[in-house]
């Protein structure tokens, strides 16, 4: 009997078309909306008193766009790749089927120029999700491609702003115009920063919001490297009550760390009087930066945080802690060595592996998964870090719930993506419930394409 994997890679592998999606992938569903993303390069205004920033990556014409699709229902999006070279879609923090993943070579073929190719799955999960290319990943991602994706609770909370906001850094000269994305020594180490940072491609927006109102304020990380730790002023009616999607016991800011990939959703009650700000500032650099801020305008609504309706929990496949298999992962640095014929991507070098193997997946043929798991088997893996470096990692296709740490007291959330401390062991607990090669990686990128890639199978 040939396998759905077996099928998957002889039409990956074999040079089968998919521009509409894998075969047996698309017949039953229904007929929802359908999202075009044209994935094209543009000139864009990014820098005060500089010229247009030019051959930025985006989808569409500007910054890429929030979707917005309702828990529970189907979504269908369309990738028209309209650059000079292939990319892909991956649906960050989703659970979805495999095929859908968007990782190239892993789970489908790049989308070549010209080409396109159809995402369709039913989000189970409501809250903040994000998207963008794995393929090339390190200059798609920095040159524009992060956008963010929202998922509806069935039931409208009550606030009167939903607000979204992509967090990023672009790597600019004084012209405006883009420089050497990374330097290998700092790739070896923290990652290379941005010198131009942004919300919504905007630096330190004001944002005007009704007096008196409630905002849904979703903070998304979609930056390559930078860890930020945010804060609002003492005193301002905020708290936190999602992180990566997941509802969660409501929480002050302060000095709130979100790495790249990570999200929160912060609910905040905007002052009374018109032309008042609330700041957000990062204090992740050593010189404390304005994030952006929200003014207050017209007569206030006189709300209370209190008239928000508790978030639902979402449908996430609960693991059995006593019968959990334990499965280690130690992320690592590694002896420099170059991956050997790289094709979606790669910076050239290998400083970073996990259990002691650099991924050399950036290309064509076949791949050895770091773990097999049983679908609906419970498990506990250990992030170790054996690095004086923070690693965002992120694993794909799978929620799993923070369990406890060497180092600090984890609060019980879950997530995609942790943030692990130098030298820490964090324990996380998580039950697959979909079949597959799920990849995992740290999320800052030069980590990622720089060795610290693995995958799991799930049979």
């Amino acid at each position: 009997m040939i396998t759905r994997r077996q099928a998957l890679k002889g039409a990956l592998f074999g040079g089968a078309a998919v521009a509409g999606g894998l075969a047996g992938a698309s017949s039953l569903w229904a007929v929802p909306k359908r999202h075009d993303m044209i994935a094209r390069n543009i000139d864009h205004q990014l820098m005060k008193d500089a010229p247009a920033t030019k051959r930025m990556f985006t989808f569409g014409d500007a910054m890429p766009p929030t979707l917005r699709v309702k828990q529970g229902q189907p979504f269908h999006s369309r990738l028209i790749n309209k650059l000079e070279e292939p990319t892909t879609i991956h649906w960050h923090g989703m659970r979805l089927p495999n095929d859908m993943d968007g990782v190239a070579f892993l789970t489908q073929h790049y989308v070549y120029t010209d080409d396109h190719f159809d995402y369709r799955f039913t989000p189970h999960d409501a809250g903040t999700f994000w998207y963008h290319p794995h393929c090339n990943s390190l200059e798609q991602l920095s040159y524009g491609m992060t956008g963010l994706m929202i998922v509806e609770e069935d039931e409208d909370p009550g606030f009167d702003h939903d607000i979204p906001v992509n967090l990023r850094d672009f790597r600019l000269g004084s012209d405006g115009q883009f420089v050497k994305l990374f330097q290998p020594r700092k790739s070896a180490r923290a990652g290379t920063f941005g010198t131009l940072r942004t919300s919504n491609w905007q630096s330190a927006p004001v944002m005007d919001v009704k007096a008196g109102s409630l905002v849904r304020l979703r903070l998304c990380v979609t930056d390559v490297t930078r860890i930020y730790k945010l804060s609002f002023p003492q005193g301002t009616d905020a708290k936190v009550i999602a992180m990566d999607g997941n509802p969660v016991e409501p929480f002050a800011v302060n000095k709130l760390a979100l790495g790249p990939g990570q999200r929160a959703d912060i609910a905040m009650r905007i002052p009374d009087g018109e032309g008042e700000q609330i700041e957000l500032t990062n204090y992740s650099s050593s010189s404390p930066w304005s994030v952006l801020s929200l003014r207050a305008i017209g007569q206030s609504l006189n709300r209370d945080l209190r008239e928000i309706k508790p978030l639902p929990a979402n449908p996430i496949p609960q693991p059995d802690l006593k019968n959990a298999e334990y499965i280690p992962l130690e992320f690592s640095a590694t002896a420099e060595k170059r991956p050997a014929n790289p094709i979606c991507g790669s910076l050239g070098f290998s400083f970073w592996a996990v259990n002691k193997r650099a991924w050399q997946g950036a290309e064509r043929g076949p791949l050895d998964p770091v773990d097999v798991l049983k679908r609906d088997k419970s498990y506990v893996f250990e992030f170790i870090n054996r690095t004086p470096h923070t690693h965002p990692i992120h694993i794909h296709g799978m929620t799993f719930q923070l369990l406890k740490s060497n180092k600090r007291q984890l609060a019980p959330w879950w997530t995609d993506t942790a943030l692990v401390l130098p030298d820490e062991r964090v324990q996380v607990a998580v039950r697959p419930d979909y079949e597959g090669d799920w990849l995992m990686h740290c999320h800052i990128i030069e980590h990622q394409e720089s060795g610290m890639t693995a995958f799991m199978r799930v049979e």
